[in-house]
């Protein structure tokens, strides 16, 4: 039963993912928040496949590593689902349903990505220019564009012509902490979670606003709120980009947060997030790995285990010495 509670805990927090995307307090510690939703992810699909494979093998043993352990060795030895009912086939069906549910979004998504950032390689070596000066690929397009991909930042050359020295510097720290951190492979997951379950859809939206005012805060250090800001401003201007505007929620919370500033918040916030995605996630991580140590430590007894066999004298013999056991390993 314990094992069913934490792996049903895990699953929980997604019931109040959007409560966590509509709060405030990730705008000030978008570090935090992101490990906050990376560890409720993980410990929400790992709890919700765990809960299937548990209610299972519940026939198969009373704990459930050892269940697995059963239902491991049955199936190497040809029994099948021997033992279990159709309720418990049932459970079983819905984990793996939803193991390959998930790697297939995943792969999908990932393959993708993998084509769209061929492609935009391919368009970088044919159109843009490297500029020693920026440190960037420019491309020849009036309208301002600045990105990232595959460790190299792009640029337009509208972009260049708009911004001014200062906030075209804020623009490339910006697009440089996107690559240092990786952020497209923090991102990579959500977008697939949020393909194969529409209804989490805000937590890829929440994580995507996170990533992007996680660069803000990078850039924003060395060159100025208010420098960034104008930056941001102006790429998204309408004179810049017609019909565009303030169109992107995402843009007016980055600006909004960067002009008037982040504030004095607690310490105590990140420190209760960081430990929250420590506690959520080990859980969830506990039970799925419980069964591999289980089924480790049964066949490392196994090949150590010895049997003793003892014959006992007939009577009035003398009593054997303890030579004469024989042990079989």
């Amino acid at each position: 039963m314990i094992w069913f509670v934490v792996a049903a805990l895990g699953v929980l927090p997604a019931l109040f993912s959007r409560r966590l995307a509509a709060a405030a307090w990730p705008h000030q510690h978008p570090r935090a928040a992101l490990a906050l939703w990376l560890s409720v992810g993980v410990s929400a699909g790992v709890g919700a496949i765990s809960l299937g494979l548990i209610a299972a093998v519940a026939p198969l043993a009373a704990a459930f590593p050892h269940g697995m352990h059963a239902l491991t060795h049955q199936l190497l030895d040809g029994q099948g689902l021997t033992g279990l009912g159709p309720l418990h086939v049932a459970a079983l069906t819905w984990s793996a349903g939803l193991l390959a549910w998930l790697l297939w979004h995943t792969g999908r998504v990932t393959a993708r990505t993998l084509a769209e950032r061929r492609r935009q390689r391919t368009l970088i070596d044919l159109l843009a220019v490297h500029s020693a000066d920026h440190d960037a690929y420019v491309l020849p397009d009036d309208a301002p564009v600045a990105y990232c991909v595959s460790g190299r930042v792009v640029l337009s050359r509208g972009t260049i012509d708009l911004l001014t020295e200062q906030e075209l510097a804020a623009v490339l720290a910006h697009e440089r902490a996107h690559a240092r951190g990786r952020h497209d492979l923090l991102r990579l997951p959500f977008v697939a979670i949020s393909l194969a379950f529409p209804r989490l859809k805000p937590a890829r939206e929440a994580v995507e606003a996170l990533l992007e005012m996680l660069a803000d805060d990078h850039a924003r250090r060395p060159h100025g709120d208010r420098v960034l800001a104008g930056a941001i401003v102006q790429m998204i201007s309408p004179a810049a980009s017609p019909g565009l505007g303030f169109a992107d929620g995402v843009v007016v919370q980055r600006v909004e947060r960067l002009l008037t500033g982040l504030g004095k918040s607690s310490r105590l916030i990140p420190l209760a997030a960081y430990t929250a995605s420590v506690l959520l996630t080990s859980g969830p991580v506990a039970v799925a790995v419980a069964p591999i140590l289980c089924s480790a430590r049964m066949l490392d007894c196994e090949g150590q285990r010895t049997i003793v066999v003892v014959g006992y004298p007939p009577p009035h013999s003398p009593r054997p010495a303890l030579s004469q056991f024989r042990t079989i390993s």
